[in-house]
């Protein structure tokens, strides 16, 4: 390939919250802001977000120039949440800013639009210089809507909508919850209840084991709790959802969308979150110019669509593609990262892309970590550069369907 690679500098997250848990008090830009101080620290040893103003530092911090940072549920937030959350992590005016939205894919696409950004050098920069991307969600904080106080009620009842709900987790075009496109999923690939509860069972196992040898620990950024009358707040310090859910209830169970012969679950499909991710990208040429070690090189990366009610199996359509723009084949990919947005998701595509289940999300994925879907495409690059480097492996793929009939998917190739 003749195009200059986008590498991967630093990273960094905060711990994901249980819905209304240790998070809940933050705004979605205000945990975007604490991922980008933390990847900014990351960078160098001693590193702030005042180096990253001007590039000083020793000449080891580049300036940061614009930021991608993806966010679904915007409502009650303000305007423009990235440029929130670069400002609140201190970077200086002069950032360019912009929020994605791209349902759940927002944070990887985030990201891709980080790494076109250096690939195509639209900045026009012979000095070294890094894009910020990410995402972040407090589904904690989204409102219920009134739609009819605009125009009044003049007469008898009105309906409050649940934010999350209405733009984070409903198929418009069939008007149907999107778990229901997961029945419809399991019912086309007779995906059993049982199948899903196993796998559900396996996603929190291998998120409690890695949580156990701190697996995350190198990028998770501690964020301090809510603060209640009388005693002192604590320190959140890691993701919340893998340890509090009781496996042994799990596929007892009742059906969450389809009250007959349902399959999906509470248990077996991804929960509602807080967090927030965030990424330095710069071009390789210039970070190691700089004597900074890039942790990974992006590969190449892709988008695919489909029937809307379809969106559950797209991430089969987006991977091959990344694969093929990287210049490999499928059999050349180390380990995967498939968004469980569901279990069937994963369970689905694994089978569609003949993948070996022991390769696919091995320290766990959104049912057991959580869901906050403005960050979850940028939380799966993060845990699949954590696989490659712990299993000493290559090359990897992670890919994230999203509403919409959509996914992304992006191929990294470790270098540190």
């Amino acid at each position: 390939m003749n195009k200059s690679h986008s590498v991967i500098v630093s990273y960094s997250r905060t711990p994901i919250g249980k819905f209304h848990g240790g998070l809940s008090h933050l705004s979605a830009p205000q945990l975007g802001a604490a991922a980008i101080r933390g990847a900014i620290a990351r960078l160098t040893p001693g590193g702030t977000v005042d180096d990253a103003s001007g590039g000083s530092l020793g000449g080891n911090v580049p300036k940061i120039v614009e930021a991608y940072m993806g966010n679904v549920l915007s409502a009650g937030i303000g305007q423009a949440p990235c440029r929130q959350a670069v400002l609140g992590a201190g970077l200086p005016e002069d950032t360019i800013c912009t929020t994605v939205n791209k349902v759940c894919a927002s944070g990887m696409k985030s990201i891709m639009l980080a790494a076109q950004t250096i690939e195509n050098n639209t900045h026009n920069s012979n000095t070294p210089i890094a894009i910020l991307a990410g995402g972040m969600e407090s589904m904690s904080k989204t409102p219920h809507y009134l739609p009819s106080s605009r125009s009044g009620t003049p007469l008898g009842h009105t309906q409050l909508l649940d934010g999350v709900i209405h733009d984070g987790l409903w198929d418009p075009y069939d008007n149907v919850h999107m778990g229901i496109c997961a029945e419809k999923c399991a019912l086309e690939f007779d995906i059993s209840r049982d199948e899903q509860d196993n796998y559900a069972i396996e996603s929190y196992t291998r998120a409690r084991e890695a949580i156990e040898v701190g697996v995350f620990g190198d990028e998770i950024v501690p964020l301090e709790g809510p603060k209640k009358r009388g005693k002192t707040a604590s320190d959140v310090m890691a993701d919340e959802e893998p340890n509090a859910a009781d496996l042994a209830r799990l596929p007892l169970l009742r059906p969450s969308f389809q009250k007959e012969n349902g399959t999906v679950t509470a248990g077996n499909a991804s929960s509602i979150n807080d967090g927030a991710a965030a990424f330095l990208i710069m071009s390789e040429k210039h970070a190691t110019s700089m004597g900074l070690q890039p942790l990974a090189r992006i590969r190449g990366y892709a988008d695919a669509e489909g029937p809307p009610a379809q969106f559950t199996i797209a991430p089969s359509n987006a991977a091959p593609i990344a694969v093929q723009r990287s210049g490999m084949q499928m059999q050349d990919i180390d380990y995967h990262e498939v968004n469980e947005a569901f279990s069937v998701v994963a369970l689905a595509n694994m089978r569609l892309m003949n993948l070996d289940p022991a390769k696919v999300n091995v320290y766990g994925g959104a049912v057991s970590l959580g869901h906050p879907i403005g960050m979850s495409g940028a939380r799966i690059i993060g845990s699949l550069y954590q696989v490659l480097k712990r299993k000493g492996a290559g090359v990897g793929c992670a890919s994230i369907c999203n509403g919409g009939g959509g996914a992304s998917a992006i191929v990294l190739e470790r270098l540190l």
